[in-house]
């Protein structure tokens, strides 16, 4: 049995797509928390106000700007690699939901690239046999 089609790699792409959900409620559980208390609409004056209002929430807003364009540019980079369809749900999940789900979103259709890719290559080879 190949790497990617081990029972551990079929995990992982699960785990991925688990996290792409729960990237997708966390972080709007606390999104709707914060229009509630912010008059029922979203104030993006006020939200980015508060993820910098102590040294602690600047350093998870940094961390996270930092770390997200990073992974964004290795996201758009690997999927044209990988030519990896629908590429853009994962970049627009993390911009419109989150990014918390978007970048897990990319790691399950990037893993299901990858087993399309070798089942592909392995059919090549059995062809060439």
């Amino acid at each position: 049995m190949s790497k990617s089609t081990s029972p551990f790699a079929h995990a992982v792409q699960w785990l991925y797509l688990a996290l792409a959900i729960a990237g997708a409620i966390l972080p709007w559980m606390a999104n709707i928390a914060f229009i509630r208390t912010s008059g029922n609409n979203f104030d993006l004056a006020s939200f980015v106000s508060l993820a910098n209002a102590n040294p602690a929430a600047q350093s998870l807003s940094r961390d996270l700007l930092i770390g997200a364009t990073a992974i964004t540019i290795w996201m758009v980079v690997e999927g044209r690699r990988l030519q990896v369809r629908r590429l853009w749900l994962p970049l627009i999940c993390s911009v419109t939901v989150a990014f918390a789900c978007g970048a897990p979103l990319f790691l399950w259709m990037r893993e299901r690239r990858l087993v399309e890719l070798e089942l592909e290559r392995n059919q090549y080879q059995e062809g060439e046999s």
